[in-house]
């Protein structure tokens, strides 16, 4: 039985290396692609696949929000983080939001198939070159990790955060998140006094350092 693999990333030409490549396996199917989070989310409430291969740094969804979400619609698809950056805090936040892979963009193409087959077979796959400082971090060992954006606010106050910062207006945020104006204003408010911020410019410089949006 072949695994039904979901490619997320922004970058179309990633996702078209890692279609050629993957569909290589006898054992892989390349069922879909998506070019941010919140689009792959839709794809997966169809396709249901076995595996997400999730990049984290994407417009209007980060990966992270996305995991999220993937394994509230199942519980049984592994998601596989597909990383850019060595950032042990960022590699900690997607395990802890349900991934169960964490590959770095420049490993060989083999670490990834290595890594759905680990994944597929129940177990957790680490990037050797991340593995140890993942363990620390998410043992606890930074002391600014309970004060970060994703311990912080709620996942939908987040959510609102990257598009705030990606330069959304009000309007514009409470339509991609099917919600009121007036709930926008509601989450802007409650970030600010979270944070301790009184502007969308603070609020955009914090959303870039923790992660959740790129600059």
């Amino acid at each position: 039985m072949q695994t039904r693999i979901l490619l997320v990333d922004d970058h179309r030409m990633i996702r078209q290396g890692l279609r050629t490549l993957l569909s290589g396996e006898s054992d892989f199917s390349v069922v879909g692609e998506a070019d941010e989070g919140r689009a792959g989310v839709r794809i997966v409430q169809t396709l249901l696949p076995d595996v997400v291969v999730m990049d984290i740094r994407m417009p209007d969804l980060n990966g992270i929000e996305a995991t999220r979400q993937v394994l509230a619609i199942s519980s049984v698809i592994k998601v596989i983080a597909l990383s850019g950056v060595q950032d042990p805090r960022l590699a900690a936040e997607m395990l802890s939001a349900g991934a169960r892979g964490y590959v770095l963009k420049d490993s060989a193409f083999e670490e990834l198939v290595q890594a759905i087959r680990t994944v597929i077979s129940g177990e957790i796959y680490v990037s050797p070159a991340m593995a140890r400082n993942v363990v620390v971090e998410k043992n606890g060992a930074s002391p600014s990790a309970a004060h970060s954006a994703f311990h912080s606010l709620s996942p939908r106050e987040r959510e609102a955060l990257q598009l705030i910062a990606e330069g959304k207006s009000t309007k514009e945020v409470a339509a991609c998140l099917e919600v009121s104006v007036k709930t926008v204003e509601t989450h802007r408010r409650n970030m600010m006094e979270k944070l301790g911020m009184g502007s969308v410019a603070e609020l955009t410089k914090f959303a870039i350092r923790e992660g959740i949006t790129s600059p």
